[in-house]
């Protein structure tokens, strides 16, 4: 070979030149990481004592904050519950005073309505105070015949009839009143006089009995409850006639006395009368002769007479009325008889012992050794 090549294989080398190399930075950083690492999980074990200690005063702290929390939710809930009290009782406070606005309401209609009341019912009173009730009228008379009996005793400010019967029955009371279309059998009619002065009212009743027609004799009272009506001096009628007129039980009674007045009860939609009735004398000495026509014969029947107190008491106790008398005769038997008036068998005296009783005695030898 030649000896160049090899002669240049021995000549002094040049320096080496270092080349970074970018793998060893990696591995530098990775080792750094290494390192910081371990001290870090050196400090974490180093720290822990210290760091336990704080989670304790933490739960401690949490302990006491609960306490204090819970203190203040109930003084908190207290309030509350106050607020909700005071709200409550400001309700019932505006309840009670819309209640007590509505019962004033309430009590001031009823005390309005009480007092309407009130004053209608003076003022009814008033006009019945002035106000005549005329009975036993005929069918056929008129306002203008009214007026005429009734005009001279003061100013009239209205006359009604009542008691009309109709001729049908589709037909009301006040269109037969004005048509006068009336039934055939009525024969009765009332009527209501209304005077403008009480005292003219009390004149019209000097009207009471007159004869306005051949066979009625008008009966005139007041209208309002304190009527001239005596039960002292009036007889009660029953077992009457239904087609009886006034005027017929009038004429029976006035044999006892002078007839004030004569009721007889009457059906509003028939006008027959109902079976009894009312007869008002003058004095009270009539009732005592009018009681003697008890049973006594009007129209075919035997009408009953009686007081008006004892027909009320035979209405309250209809047993005591209708006992039988064989049991009242022998409570009377019972509390006249006496001691000396009771007959009976006499007794047979005993037979008396003619003999007399021997007396028990004892003998000497026994009443020696007795000795």
């Amino acid at each position: 070979a030649p000896a160049a090549p090899l002669a240049g294989l021995f000549r002094a080398a040049a320096p080496p030149v270092l080349v970074p190399v970018p793998g060893g930075n990696k591995k530098r950083k990775r080792a750094e990481e290494g390192e910081k690492a371990s001290e870090d999980q050196s400090l974490s074990v180093i720290q822990e004592p210290p760091v336990k200690a704080k989670k304790v005063r933490k739960k401690e702290r949490s302990e006491a904050e609960k306490k204090l929390t819970e203190r203040e939710n109930a003084l908190e809930h207290a309030d509350e519950e106050e607020d909700q009290k005071l709200f409550q009782n400001k309700v019932k406070q505006k309840k009670k005073a819309s209640q007590a606005v509505t019962k004033g309401v309430v009590k001031s209609a009823t005390g309005a309505t009480a007092k309407h009341q009130k004053r209608k019912r003076v003022a009814d009173e008033a006009a019945d105070r002035r106000t005549v009730f005329v009975g036993n009228l005929p069918v056929s008379c008129t306002l203008q015949e009214l007026k005429s009996l009734f005009k001279k005793y003061g100013q009239i400010q209205s006359i009604r009839f009542r008691s009309l019967i109709p001729a049908e029955d589709t037909v009301s009371k006040k269109v037969a009143a004005i048509k006068h279309k009336l039934h055939p059998n009525a024969k009765f009619i009332n009527a209501y006089v209304v005077f403008k002065e009480e005292c003219d009212a009390q004149k019209a009743l000097k009207e009471n009995g007159t004869e306005i027609a051949s066979g009625f004799h008008i009966r005139v009272d007041t209208a309002s409850k304190t009527s001239s009506h005596d039960n002292k001096r009036s007889v009660f009628l029953g077992n009457l006639s239904y087609d009886i007129r006034d005027d017929a039980v009038r004429e029976h009674f006035h044999v006892c006395g002078d007839v004030v007045g004569v009721r007889v009860v009457r059906d509003r939609r028939t006008g027959l009368g109902k079976g009894f009735g009312y007869v008002l004398f003058e004095n009270t000495d009539a009732v005592h002769l009018a009681l003697k026509l008890n049973n006594s014969v009007l129209m075919g029947r035997k009408i009953r007479v009686q007081r008006i107190g004892d027909q009320r008491k035979a209405q309250k106790n209809p047993d005591r009325a209708h006992a039988p008398k064989d049991k009242a005769d022998k409570k009377k038997q019972e509390k006249s008889c006496s001691k000396d008036s009771f007959v009976g068998e006499k007794a047979t005296p005993l037979k008396k012992r003619t003999n007399p009783k021997r007396l028990k005695t004892t003998p000497r030898k026994k009443a020696g050794k007795s000795k």
